[in-house]
């Protein structure tokens, strides 16, 4: 449990690094990320038990990350629309998480998404803590408070759109991973998503 703590930990400061406005202009954003990005897997890689067994191929679990990914993109496209008609602040605050993109290659960060940062994402956070989480707590408790920790993170953004999205995706791909240990499903699901909602279906 030591690992999984200082795992949590580690996380926590890569987001600082990449989020806060202490730090954030003074780094590259995507490089930050892609650094992370292998720091979690390799943390995840050196201390999960059981790791290339969440791994299976299959179309189903293949078409199920697909849907997913589907399903996912029409709750934010939904959950936009009402956050603007609620909150006066939320427009301006999904405007400045686009703007982290702003200058860079998209084919280049496609790539980063779906190659480096999804799938390291899900083997973090799904496979490696959640996982780890389980068999200590049981399946509910891993699944919540892996989402809240991974919501936590974010928090150095202070971005409360950003931060409510992390909490959507952490309880979204808890739960998908609760009910399909295939970490394939899951990788899927964020890599499509990420370059959906970030490269090629922006919602603004």
């Amino acid at each position: 449990m030591k690992k999984v703590i200082f795992a949590a930990f580690t996380a926590a400061l890569l987001w600082f690094v990449m989020f806060s406005p202490w730090t954030k202009d003074h780094v590259n954003f995507w490089i930050t990320m892609g650094f992370s990005a292998l720091v979690l897997i390799s943390m995840s890689y050196f201390w999960g038990e059981n790791l290339k067994r969440q791994f299976s191929f299959s179309v189903k679990d293949i078409l199920i990350g697909i849907g997913s990914a589907v399903v996912l993109y029409g709750i934010f496209y939904i959950g936009d629309i009402l956050s603007k008609l609620m909150f006066d602040f939320a427009a301006g605050q999904v405007a400045n998480i686009y703007q982290m993109k702003e200058g860079e290659n998209e084919l280049y960060l496609g790539l980063l998404l779906i190659l480096l940062v999804g799938p390291a994402e899900e083997i973090f956070w799904r496979g490696y803590i959640q996982r780890s989480l389980e068999p200590k707590y049981g399946g509910w408790t891993a699944m919540i408070a892996t989402a809240l920790i991974y919501t936590l993170v974010h928090i150095w953004s202070f971005n409360f759109m950003l931060i409510m999205s992390a909490l959507v995706c952490g309880i979204f791909w808890g739960l998908l991973y609760k009910y399909n240990k295939n970490l394939v499903t899951l990788i899927v699901s964020h890599a499509l998503w990420d370059v959906s909602v970030f490269v090629l279906f922006p919602i603004l």
